[in-house]
């Protein structure tokens, strides 16, 4: 009985030079693959000593790294400033010693590693012309870029629950929104997210790379060397499996929000005040507009990975979502928190502050 194997067959994209397939799902074939050898991987395997990757950045942009460099300088240090600010104030100020602003802490904290993974090396391609990175560089700055994204779904997932247990469940939480839990909280969210990457990683890491592997990205994204690498089925397995990894890590902790905030909605409509229901409403509107712009920016970076468009867009998406996020999260709270906005004027304002208090 004869037996016939569906297999996918490449498609060469002549605008991204990106391999690209007719069907997203065959993994057992990747497998099965994988544990074969064909001629041309052995070839590549046996001339694969990559210690260096080339950034390609944006190919269409060379002629404007110079503006291109104090654009993205001006973002870096805005975001550095933004959440420097946020941290002093609420460390400094003990009005703002409450869960929420712990959550915020951390949260700022994770902006600026994250920030700081990506921008440095970006600002040096610009000004410098660096587009050279090591292996063990490229492979640090995927992990570490990767787990902090998965651990800013976890950290608005800790706060969405302490916005639950406020509004839910008033009475019991200051016994169980206590010191030791919220270090749990939010131990338990940089831990996990930071373990969750590895086996990916470390898969990748053993793919088989030419000496001058070229990355079509501006930083070291996961899919982004994964196409730099020359055994196709080995490849191919861990973009199916780095996109699956990634969709879970988004598409669970946003369920978790969404459902936190449908008991939260039905708490509220049972308030019978409008005062009261815009109060428990006003304490969670910073919290909304930070995951929604930080799911939509994740949104967009998702969608450019699957369509037919130029590297340079599909490479923009992502910086966005590298930038975006951390950039708005100062700015949100320190205008939409009342706490918040009271606490930088008082520090940083203070003769503004008395003022207004005045009148």
């Amino acid at each position: 009985m004869e037996m016939t194997f569906w297999v996918k067959e490449p498609l060469k994209d002549p605008q991204s030079n990106m391999m690209r397939y007719q069907s997203p799902f065959p993994c057992i074939l990747f497998v099965l693959a994988d544990a074969l050898t064909s001629p041309a991987m052995e070839s590549c395997s046996s001339n694969a000593s990559a210690k260096d990757f080339f950034l390609v950045g944006f190919p269409a942009l060379q002629d404007f790294q110079t503006p291109l460099f104090f654009v993205f300088l001006l973002f870096y240090l805005l975001i550095l400033v933004g959440n420097a600010i946020i941290i002093t104030v609420v460390v400094v100020d003990r009005t703002l010693h409450k869960p929420m602003y712990f959550f915020l802490v951390n949260l700022s904290v994770l902006d600026v590693l994250f920030t700081t993974t990506t921008i440095p090396k970006m600002l040096a391609m610009f000004l410098a012309n660096a587009k050279t990175i090591s292996f063990r560089g490229c492979f640090l700055q995927m992990y570490s870029f990767h787990g902090l994204t998965v651990t800013e779904a976890l950290i608005l997932v800790v706060m969405a629950y302490d916005r639950y247990e406020a509004i839910c469940n008033p009475l019991r939480y200051a016994a169980r929104m206590t010191r030791r839990a919220n270090a749990a909280l939010a131990a338990g969210a940089w831990i996990t997210a930071l373990l969750i990457p590895v086996p990916v990683i470390v898969q990748t890491s053993r793919l088989a790379f030419r000496e001058a592997a070229r990355v079509r990205h501006c930083f070291c994204d996961h899919l982004a060397v994964v196409q730099a690498a020359c055994s196709d089925f080995r490849a191919d397995f861990q973009n199916f499996l780095g996109f699956s990894i990634a969709m879970t890590v988004s598409v669970v902790p946003l369920l978790l929000v969404t459902l936190s905030y449908v008991h939260i909605i039905l708490s509220v409509l049972k308030i019978s005040s409008k005062e009261g229901r815009a109060k428990a409403f006003s304490t969670c509107t910073s919290h909304l507009l930070v995951v929604g712009t930080y799911y939509s920016s994740i949104a967009v970076a998702y969608v450019s990975y699957r369509a037919d468009i130029p590297v340079d867009v599909h490479v923009m998406s992502n910086v966005v979502f590298c930038i975006l996020t951390p950039l708005l999260n100062p700015i949100i709270y320190t205008l939409r928190n009342k706490e918040v906005k009271s606490a930088v004027r008082k520090r940083i304002f203070p003769k503004t502050s008395s003022l207004s208090k005045k009148n």
